[in-house]
């Protein structure tokens, strides 16, 4: 599955401020994550699992959708 790539790189100094690449969290969680919050389902009673289910649902819908578009409109 790919997951969108980092949504959050960085570089942040290391070791002897060595620059150190940081992925941080994937792009499909942070859309995840994004649809948790909006959709309201934690009011519904359904079980968490599902929720969590559906949300990546939603991300890996928005992932599909955002491949459609060329490089420069993402």
């Amino acid at each position: 599955m790919k997951d969108g790539g980092p949504a959050f790189p960085a570089v942040v100094p290391g070791f002897d401020n060595e620059p150190v690449g940081v992925r941080g969290m994937s792009l499909r969680d942070y859309f995840a994550a994004a649809a948790m919050q909006g959709t309201g389902l934690g009011a519904t009673g359904m079980d968490q699992s599902t929720i969590a289910e559906l949300c990546y649902e939603l991300a890996d819908a928005m992932l599909h959708e955002r491949a459609k578009r060329p490089p420069w409109e993402k």
